[in-house]
């Protein structure tokens, strides 16, 4: 690409009309000169060869991606991961910003990823390694997707539960049980406190416990609850399956007795859950299979902020995702990031409530409260409910009885000393 042809892929912000683009933020490393790499950036990703041969015109100011920002970080002797086929030699680190014309792909999702993580982006000459950090959608943009029905405050309504987290509970063991011990163990939970009692990501419609069969059980054991409790439940009812039944599974769900539905959102695709979205009539939760297979290495793929952001625009009221901890292995910045991708403005699309999760109990309420500094999240623990020494029952309780702690200014093991479910818990899961 010759100087002038470069300079083709290059803007100010003052020179595009910000509605019209979507801003993109990428980092990279590349061979050779970053500003040659970043305009290949732009070109395979939008116009690529941008006039005919032997035709005078230049689609590059209509249809052109467009470096704003270009920051060169440090020079490497080799890429961070060597490839074995691909680009060689000493690299650049950059940072590149880049606005794209929402025109190019219209409000859609597959043809949006396509452009923008797709291959363009990855096979970009000089670029070994990138990553797309972040996505940012101006309000036209915004306009043409509902986002989600419910979100924060819609929940909250649902279960009648305000200034203070929503508690979820992963019924366990995950996957083999039938119907009827299934409902037992989430009753259970619900009598102890438990606002929402879920399936696992991996328990869909199984011949051992047909979806059918279990939220008709499920559905029934809510009932009871609340009517003991007075107070509102919600069965979360996972119904990831192939695209074309994904709302005859809402349907039957939602008649059995479940009054949310889960959708694993990679595994099926975010237009499915868009198209879900229009067909819904209760709240949709995603959940995160396959977000680390692209996510975790630290210079290639995509930050998960990115999806969590593409959740919410396709419709879903709750998003799950890796939490804080070892096990879930995401530093605490991504996961904050990610929780701010489901709460701060975005056009006038509804906040989505973050669940962050990963082996959480009693006794990491207070941690995880502290780290996020806002009530608007979901608690969602497994075993730190359903493998409670006590049972369920007492799992759930120890997760309100560490809330009344927190809210009330009183030391978590201090409050446990008047109260056996909470100190049985902390004696457990306790590091």
């Amino acid at each position: 690409m010759d100087a002038r042809d470069l300079e083709g892929f290059f803007t100010t912000p003052g020179a595009i009309d910000p509605e019209d683009h979507l801003i993109l933020d990428y980092e990279m490393e590349c061979v050779g000169d970053p500003r040659e790499a970043a305009a290949h950036l732009c070109s395979e990703q939008s116009t690529a060869q941008w006039r005919r041969v032997g035709v005078d015109e230049d689609l590059r100011p209509r249809f052109g991606a467009k470096v704003m920002e270009l920051e060169v970080l440090e020079r490497r002797e080799r890429p961070s991961y060597p490839l074995e086929q691909g680009p060689q030699g000493a690299v650049h680190a950059c940072r590149v910003r880049i606005a794209h014309p929402h025109e190019n792909f219209g409000p859609r999702l597959p043809n949006l990823l396509s452009a923008v993580c797709g291959e363009g982006p990855f096979f970009t000459p000089g670029v070994p390694l990138i990553k797309l950090m972040d996505i940012h959608f101006p309000g036209r943009f915004l306009s043409h997707f509902q986002g989600p029905q419910f979100g924060v405050q819609g929940l909250r309504q649902r279960l009648n539960a305000f200034h203070r987290p929503i508690f979820f509970g992963v019924i366990k063991p995950n996957i083999g049980l039938p119907p009827d011990a299934f409902s037992e163990i989430g009753h259970e939970a619900w009598m102890g406190g438990l606002d929402i009692a879920k399936d696992d990501e991996m328990l869909a419609d199984p011949a051992w416990s047909p979806l059918a069969e279990r939220c008709r059980h499920l559905g029934a054991a809510r009932r009871e609850a609340e009517a003991a409790t007075g107070d509102p439940k919600i069965y979360l009812a996972n119904i990831t399956d192939e695209v074309d039944r994904l709302v005859e599974l809402h349907d039957l769900a939602v008649e059995r007795g479940a009054n949310a539905v889960m959708v694993n959102a990679l595994p099926v695709g975010l237009s499915a859950v868009r198209m879900l979205r229009r067909h819904a009539r209760v709240p949709l939760v995603a959940h995160f299979p396959f977000i680390a297979a692209f996510s975790r290495l630290p210079r290639y793929g995509i930050h998960s902020r990115v999806m969590t952001r593409l959740q919410r625009l396709a419709g879903y009221d709750v998003i799950i995702m890796p939490g804080f901890g070892p096990r879930m292995m995401t530093s605490e910045a991504e996961v904050l990031a990610n929780v701010r991708a489901c709460l701060e403005p975005m056009g006038d699309l509804r906040p989505a409530l973050p669940v962050p999760g990963g082996s959480d109990s009693a006794a990491t309420l207070e941690g995880v409260y502290q780290r996020l500094g806002t009530v608007d999240f979901g608690f969602i623990p497994g075993r730190g409910v359903f493998g409670h020494p006590q049972g369920p029952r007492a799992g759930a309780a120890s997760l309100r009885q560490a809330w009344d702690a927190i809210a009330a200014g009183v030391p978590v093991r201090t409050h446990a000393k008047k109260h056996e479910a909470l100190a049985r818990a902390l004696e457990a899961f306790s590091g």
